[in-house]
């Protein structure tokens, strides 16, 4: 009888908070001798790197940090990064890892906005955050990583945090992480422990990783936590390497030097891999596991890092989802596919995670799914527990991406008949430039402050090497004279260098009676140069 079933408790010893964080207590324990992190000469286990979270989370404490208070860092990858990860939300904090890429302005907005109490910083990042600072309206206080004036080490000074690791509930912030602002401003995307922790699980599941997988730290933790992957390695007890830089040759050596077998990395990335003359002559053994995200890598690419003994996956996601919800899982039958057709299938989106409860492709008026026939496009919705909580301090944003019990993403996109989800296009005006987002309208702005131009718009333009780029499409005020060369060098002054424009079109900017650019014209007309 019901009244039987709903009668037994729910308590302490059959009810756990689900968090990232157990993870790492659990590999203190079971993986407390295998390497955790190696950077250069840096080699630290599991035991040791617990025990430095244990001991910066104490020091974060004791600087006045606790439940709900934003720590935000502004750092390249590194060790000290990762145990923030998890040393942050022991306190009950919230970590906002910030785009080193990005300029003064933006930083200083996220700052402010954010309501960030703590800074930590790189020393080599020190002067962006100091001009960040003198830009924003808060005054966080400053820990520098590394460097001569590092004060991170005091941080480590103290004596181990006590108590539990666990949040309160499983539905408090872990993570604030901003969008690339692809319709002005940034938004800022609240993740949860429990998405975190489920988001880690279903990598390790859709990845099918085994234990002590060593994984080359490529993928910038300012991009949704590096994809949860900080998180999965303490689940298999991984190492994580950081490579010198994202040179290849760095990346190469570091792959032969500590028999890497797992890394992530957009596809400019594989393609300077792929076309690297620092490229090992004969096939890695054993194979290279390899996650990319963003536009599809070309054939080229793909046929290339197979050759290199690299087993390339294709996957999905947004900032809002913590990074891929979508994988182009390899089926059986594509073995009997040739090159061409293997390379198809294998730029596509893909089929959802085992932790995501729902990915379709929806008819944007009726909210119906589009039939399974490769043409229909419709936008790409998603439910699970590795949605967001929501837009910080902008509930209508929240209310319109839940619209229908559903997140929109914004992107659109076919359903193949065989089940698998292909991106078309983009609902929004955003370019995916080597990995990074790019706003049109952040651009738009920008050249508009230009004393020639009258009218800009911005659309992508492909790019052999970063997939695409901004390309500015101009009207020049009556009388005015400008080249190419000068605009870009107003909007090198102005923007970080990804987003600044790689080519100028002078051109008349067509319009819809009420005065909207056709993107999709100047699309086609930028891409008629190119054929």
């Amino acid at each position: 009888m019901q009244e039987h079933f709903s009668a037994l408790p729910k308590g302490a010893a059959n009810y756990v908070a689900l968090s990232p964080v157990s993870f790492l207590e659990r590999a203190a324990d079971v993986h407390a001798d295998a390497i955790a992190v190696v950077d250069g000469g840096v080699r630290r286990t599991w035991g040791e790197t617990a025990d430095r979270v244990a001991r910066v989370a104490r020091g974060l404490a004791d600087l006045g940090i606790s439940k709900g208070d934003t720590v935000s860092a502004l750092a390249v990858n590194s060790p000290e990064l990762f145990e923030l990860h998890f040393a942050v939300p022991v306190t009950g904090g919230v970590l906002s890892t910030i785009n080193t890429r990005l300029e003064a302005e933006t930083i200083a907005y996220i700052l402010d906005h954010s309501d960030s109490q703590l800074v930590l910083v790189s020393a080599g990042l020190r002067p962006l955050l100091d001009e960040a600072l003198s830009l924003a309206e808060t005054a966080p206080k400053v820990v520098q990583i590394g460097g001569e004036d590092d004060t991170l080490s005091d941080l480590l000074q103290a004596q181990p945090w006590q108590g539990s690791w666990l949040p309160d509930d499983e539905w408090d912030a872990i993570a604030l992480n901003y969008t690339s602002g692809t319709s002005g401003r940034p938004k800022g995307v609240v993740y949860h422990h429990r998405g975190a922790y489920l988001m880690a699980l279903g990598t390790v599941a859709a990845w099918q990783v085994a234990h002590h997988p060593v994984y080359m730290s490529v993928v910038p933790m300012f991009h949704c936590n590096a994809w949860g992957h900080l998180w999965k390695a303490a689940i298999v007890g991984g190492t994580l390497v950081f490579p010198p830089s994202n040179r290849p040759e760095d990346l190469f050596e570091t792959i032969l030097r500590e028999k890497v077998t797992h890394y992530g990395a957009a596809p400019v990335v594989l393609q300077m891999m792929a076309e690297s003359e620092a490229a090992p002559t004969e096939p890695l053994e054993p194979r290279l596991q390899v996650t990319t995200a963003g536009s599809p890598p070309p054939p080229s690419v793909l046929e290339k890092t197979d050759a290199m003994g690299m087993d390339v996956m294709h996957v999905y996601g947004l900032t809002e989802t913590y990074g891929h919800i979508l994988q182009c899982l390899p089926q059986r039958a594509w073995d009997e596919l040739d090159t061409e057709e293997t390379a198809e299938r294998r730029a596509r989106q893909g089929v959802r995670f085992p932790t995501v409860e729902a990915v379709d492709v929806i008819e944007r008026e009726s909210g119906k799914k589009v039939p399974r026939d490769g043409e229909t496009q419709g936008e790409i919705s998603i439910r699970g527990n590795t949605v967001m909580k929501g837009y910080y301090k902008d509930q209508a944003a929240t209310e319109e991406a839940f619209e229908g019990g559903m997140f929109r993403s914004g992107d659109a996109a076919v359903m193949q008949p065989d089940g698998y989800i292909q991106v078309r296009d983009r609902l929004k005006d955003v370019i995916i430039s080597g990995g990074e987002n790019i706003s049109s309208v952040e651009v738009e702005a920008v050249l508009y402050r230009h004393p020639a131009i009258s009218a800009a718009a911005v659309v992508a333009r492909p790019d052999p090497k970063w997939g695409e780029v901004p390309c500015a499409v101009v009207e020049l005020r009556d009388g005015a004279q400008t080249d190419p060369a000068d605009i870009i060098s107003f909007c090198r002054e102005r923007l970080a260098g990804f987003k600044v424009p790689k080519s100028v079109l002078f051109h008349e900017i067509p319009k819809t009676a009420i005065g909207k650019v056709q993107k999709f014209r100047l699309r086609d007309l930028v891409h008629s140069l190119d054929e």
